[in-house]
């Protein structure tokens, strides 16, 4: 459902004989079906009423309402039946309109226009999970700027469009700007924010003999730059390709229902035929009677129950589901979550909250920690570095003055307060100054084992702190990996982070198996080998960096609040509240609603088999046609509904039980 190249289950059955699509309805006819199937539906009930109440189904005006009602509602079906029919394909469609015409035939005027409408019904309902097209795929590439700065043969900088810059040229990004190329710096230092690409929680220093990737953000220093390929072999045009290809693999989802009406449909029509014509061609039997028998059999081969059987389930899954704050894209979702063995977790941003935040202050010499906290929020208040923020957000008093402030590349900051100098920076600009003590040393590897980013703060002859900053665990990220652990499944972590960031998160949030350093091939590759391993995957991401290995997951959820354009584009399932512990919840729906749909459809397809077998022996009417039909159809409905009341207070049992 959330894919251009999945069709709803009508459509499955016989792409090309369905007479329209969900994009040609909707087109032209939106504003119409706004009031057209409603008002049909209004009309088909009064039909039947009037009836019941007169005791005759053939007057003029029980006709007149039924054929306003086919008109409103039933005009596309029966215009795929007629396509059908030319086309010489025996559709659920053709059924359809055979059943209707039947009905006609025999003055069972208000059965047709029933039967017209609850199939449009149905097939509305699959048309509104039909999600629109992925634009968010094609407007990646908009992080990458469409100029890039570029040596000339004579060494002037020029702007050119990057679509003409070939690998081994010389580029020049400025603070601020955005990467154009991938490439490898060989000149400057700066911190580069690329979580676009690899999903690190914090900039990068880069350095002479790094990569870099085009739709980065550079910080405060110029870099110099060597390309290594054109526009279209960026990384960041790979993960446009990957997501395209990932989605073109996955070929449209067959219901058992659509399978068993390629062959229901033809073996109901011929029986039907032979039926009417073999007892009056061979035998001599008077033709009314057998055709009668006949048009009792096509409407109760009606597949109306089967129809409804399963939209009315996963519609109901869908508005269950949306009640506890998760937005599933297509009821295909529901489908597969139930099949799920292993979810593999994005840390930044999803096991994680997405922002770095102050997590230590070790005072140096006996220094207090309210004073140099102080000291290096205030030297750090005119950076725009994520670190230096979540320094200075962590202070709530008044800073002090600063003059002289001067950014020092790649490694930190400087100012002057009460006239002396002081310098806060990275582990690089400590042991640049010579202050880097064994003791210090030993403080910082502790901290950076723990995946922390350490800054120093410092004078000329000594070091005052050290503060640590770290992306903080979701309060609820815990007690999501219970209930998914509880429930059977095999929680996974997959990130861009360092190994020691992605391992301390992991088992922070109880999960044993976690995969540092990946970049979006890596994690889709990851998808892939977790799929051989476990089964079916379902992943859960936020950025850019997720998009292929959303693709390829069975089922992809994306943070709703915190997730890119593109993973929520990408993604099949939203969690609007940003609380994972809606995986488990969408997982126990998922089941509810696959339970239901196999009860339906027993339930239809038994129906049908009774009263068909009756109606072969001539002991069926067309009233018990007419209530064998409605009736399937209302326990259908009735079962498909237990989901808004199940799942709601499931939902609502399994929040409580995983904050427990």
């Amino acid at each position: 459902m959330g894919h251009p190249d999945e069709l709803r289950p009508s459509e499955c059955i016989a792409e090309s004989s369905c007479g329209h699509t969900a994009s040609e309805e909707g087109g032209q006819g939106a504003r119409s079906e706004r009031w057209r199937l409603p008002t049909a539906a209004v009309l088909a009930v009064s039909a039947e009423l009037w009836a019941l109440g007169q005791g005759a189904e053939s007057t003029a005006a029980v006709a007149t309402l039924s054929v306003a009602a086919i008109l409103l509602g039933g005009i596309p079906t029966l215009r795929g039946g007629l396509r059908s029919l030319a086309a010489l394909r025996l559709d659920i469609h053709f059924l359809m309109t055979i059943a209707v015409v039947g009905a006609f035939v025999i003055g069972e005027f208000p059965e047709a226009a029933v039967v017209v409408v609850l199939f449009a019904v149905a097939e509305r309902i699959e048309e509104r999970t039909v999600t629109r097209a992925q634009n968010a795929i094609r407007s990646l590439m908009t992080l990458s700027p469409p100029t890039a700065t570029v040596a000339d043969a004579g060494g002037q900088w020029v702007e050119r469009p990057a679509a003409e810059v070939r690998a081994g040229s010389t580029m020049l990004v400025r603070p601020g700007e955005r990467f154009a190329l991938d490439g490898v710096v060989v000149d400057g230092e700066s911190a580069v924010n690329q979580a676009a690409i690899t999903g690190e929680s914090l900039p990068l220093e880069k350095r002479p003999g790094d990569k870099v990737f085009a739709g980065t953000m550079n910080g405060q220093g110029a870099l110099r730059v060597t390309t290594t390929g054109g526009a279209d072999q960026t990384t960041l045009a790979r993960i446009v390709r990957s997501v395209q290809e990932a989605q073109a693999q996955r070929a449209p989802v067959q219901r058992f229902i659509d399978s068993f009406a390629r062959i229901y449909t033809p073996v109901v029509v011929a029986i039907a035929t032979l039926i009417a014509l073999l007892p009056w061609l061979a035998f001599g039997q008077p033709f009314e009677p057998w055709l009668y028998r006949a048009l009792v059999l096509l409407v109760i081969a009606c597949p109306c129950a089967l129809v409804v059987s399963t939209p009315v389930a996963i519609a109901s899954g869908l508005t269950a589901a949306a009640r506890a704050g998760i937005v599933v894209k297509g009821g295909v979702y529901l489908e597969r979550g139930e099949k799920l063995a292993c979810i593999a977790l994005d840390k930044t941003g999803t096991l994680t909250a997405g922002a770095p935040t102050l997590t230590d202050v070790i005072p140096q010499n006996g220094r207090e920690p309210g004073e140099v906290l102080r000291l290096a929020a205030s030297i750090e208040a005119s950076s725009e570095h994520p670190v230096a923020k979540a320094l200075v957000s962590a202070y709530k008093g008044d800073l002090q003055k600063v003059t002289g402030f001067a950014a020092l590349t790649g490694r930190g900051v400087a100012g002057v307060v009460d006239e002396v100098e002081y310098r806060v920076g990275n582990h690089r600009l400590v042991e640049s100054t010579g202050v880097c003590s064994p003791e210090i040393e030993q403080q910082l590897q502790t901290l950076e084992q723990q995946g922390k980013t350490c800054l120093v703060l410092m004078s000329r002859d000594s070091v005052l702190a050290i503060f640590a900053v770290a992306d903080h665990v979701r309060e609820t990220s815990p007690a999501a990996v219970a209930a998914l652990k509880g429930i059977g499944i095999h929680p996974v972590v997959l990130s861009g982070d360092n190994q020691r960031t992605t391992t301390a998160v992991a088992l922070q949030v109880g999960i044993d198996d976690a995969r540092g350093e990946l970049l979006p091939d890596d994690k889709l590759q990851a998808v892939v080998t977790l799929r051989a391993t476990h089964g079916a995957v379902g992943m859960v991401g936020d950025g850019v960096n997720d998009a292929p290995a959303l693709a390829r997951a069975d089922v992809s959820f994306a943070m709703g609040a915190a997730g890119s354009d593109t993973a929520l584009e990408t993604a099949g399932v939203a969690l609007m509240a940003d609380d994972l512990r809606g995986l488990a919840v969408f997982l126990r729906i998922s089941r509810a609603t696959r339970q239901i749909l196999r009860q339906n459809i027993s339930v239809a397809l038994t129906t049908k088999g009774v009263f068909f077998a009756l109606a072969l022996l001539g002991h069926a009417t067309l009233w018990a046609a007419v209530v064998a039909d409605m009736g399937a159809s209302l326990v259908v409905v009735g079962n498909s509904l237990r989901l808004l009341r199940t799942a709601r207070s499931g939902s609502a049992h399994a929040l409580m039980g995983a904050k427990t």
